[in-house]
């Protein structure tokens, strides 16, 4: 089989590099290092899109600052996911208007997810004139071409053409966290879930080679980093479109395999493609969390379907049991939809009661946000927006309650962590498990891995001491 993802090729990225260059030299010849603003919304696979930007300006020239205010260039990293962060960038971009003004100079971008929508990124081109480009997740590597566009012939950058999407290997990157790593495996998703924008923005499910990937892991451990997340819509999904005899299980394996000291851990998982295989693998390798974030969104079948997530409540519960057989000790965190168009009382209730039978260390909970151009915004939705409330501050009081008693569980019990901060006058670190603990200890400890005793806890975090 002949790989079905098209490579951005060798001689367009060198352009890019090219015209970095240029760049880089024009702004030194006006004697100024010109400065950027980087903001982003929404999920990991977004901030490490923000890496890569930031990887791009700096090769332009760019410097980096923590505010609009007085930046040459600002870009606006979007989500749209929920209606939520979608206005909130509206208003945010809208805002800019004033920094622009007290700026003359500055140049303003917009990309991300939310200009993958033709709708939203029409309005942002006609209604916001103070913004000088926007381009969809498939047009990032082009950046350079972009700003060259605005900066030096000093027209509008529109780059937001539909495209099932391509993969560009070899951006730069100026990653955020110098013990914390998140290296993209795959982009795009086919599963078309009926609420979800995604695939109508990231385009189609398309992997990187394993040879890329275990390079980029190889050079992180090399240089110190301690955690590497794997990203992707539906990891479990990664090479199907390669042609080659290699899944997500074997992917996996590969990394943690590798010589060095780190932690694996791995976002986000579809129960429609999770294996047994995956969850031999987990066990298998000790490098591994065990720590598996598996979206369930309903308890009900009929609402399951209606999502269009090609599987039951009796799977999603098989595979559960099956990785806690392996592994007594997996921490499985989810994400869950309240209120889902035409979803009933006694369809909630289904939801409640998988809560109930799989005891999730955490949950990250959302009211059902109808998205333009998916299929469940079509969908009548005669629930009250305070009902749909109502079940939500119920179903936050159960899983808060078994966080709760799932966290006082750890009390007395020693960990090995990783120091990854500080959080006022305390130290972070996260277990195997990726839960947050705060000890008091010195800053010398922050990059390593120690062992702590667990004293207290809290609905969201554990207290711990160092172990003698």
């Amino acid at each position: 089989m002949e790989r079905k993802t098209p490579l951005i090729s060798p001689e367009d990225l060198r352009r890019q590099e090219e015209i970095s260059d240029y760049i880089k030299t024009w702004w030194q010849g006006q004697g100024i290092t010109p400065t950027a603003y980087v903001e982003t919304y929404g999920c990991q696979q977004n901030e490490a899109d923000s890496e890569q930007i930031r990887g791009i300006l700096d090769r332009c020239g760019y410097g980096f600052t923590d505010s609009a205010e007085g930046a040459d260039l600002v870009i606006i990293n979007t989500c749209a996911i929920r209606d939520h962060a979608v206005q909130r960038v509206f208003g945010n971009v809208g805002a800019l208007v004033h920094t622009k003004r007290r700026h003359p100079g500055q140049k303003i971008f917009v990309c991300g997810c939310m200009m993958g929508n033709p709708e939203i990124s029409g309005r942002m081109k006609n209604s916001y004139t103070h913004v000088d480009g926007i381009f969809s997740p498939h047009h990032l590597w082009q950046l350079p071409e972009h700003l060259y566009r605005v900066l030096i012939r000093h027209r509008k950058a529109w780059a937001v053409e539909d495209s099932a999407g391509a993969i560009a290997e070899g951006l730069p990157v100026i990653r955020t966290n110098n013990l914390k790593a998140w290296v993209s495996i795959m982009y795009g998703c086919n599963n078309f879930c009926t609420y979800c924008i995604v695939p109508y923005v990231r385009g189609r499910e398309r992997s990187r080679l394993p040879e890329d990937i275990l390079a980029e892991c190889r050079e992180l451990i090399a240089a110190g980093y301690k955690e590497i997340t794997v990203l992707g819509q539906n990891v479990n999904s990664y090479g199907k479109d390669l042609g080659m005899d290699i899944d997500f299980a074997d992917l996996l394996a590969s990394i943690a395999e590798l010589e060095g000291e780190f932690t694996l851990r791995f976002m986000t998982s579809h129960p429609r493609d999770a294996s047994h295989k995956l969850f031999d693998t987990m066990a298998a390798h000790p490098k591994i969390a065990k720590q598996f974030h598996l979206p369930f969104q309903s308890g009900n079948d009929r609402i399951l379907k209606a999502m269009n997530r090609h599987y039951d409540r009796a799977k999603y519960l098989e595979l559960i049991d099956y990785g806690r057989s392996l592994m007594p000790e997996l921490v499985y965190t989810s994400d869950v939809i309240v209120g889902f168009p035409g979803e009933t009382e006694e369809e909630f209730e289904d939801t409640i009661r998988l809560i109930e039978r799989v005891r999730f260390d955490a949950l990250f909970t959302f009211i059902y946000s109808p998205r333009p151009g998916t299929p469940a915004a079509e969908l009548p939705d005669p629930t009250p927006k305070e009902e749909k409330n109502r079940r939500f501050d119920r179903l936050l009081q159960v899983q808060n309650t078994i966080s709760e008693e799932k966290h006082r569980a750890y009390i007395g019990k020693t960990l090995r962590v990783l120091v990854d901060g500080k959080d006022g006058d305390k130290l972070t670190a996260r277990t195997d498990g990726g839960r947050l603990v705060r000890l008091a200890g010195d800053d010398s400890l922050i990059g390593q891995f120690i062992r702590v005793t667990i004293t207290d806890a809290t609905t969201w975090s554990l207290i711990g001491a160092l172990t003698p």
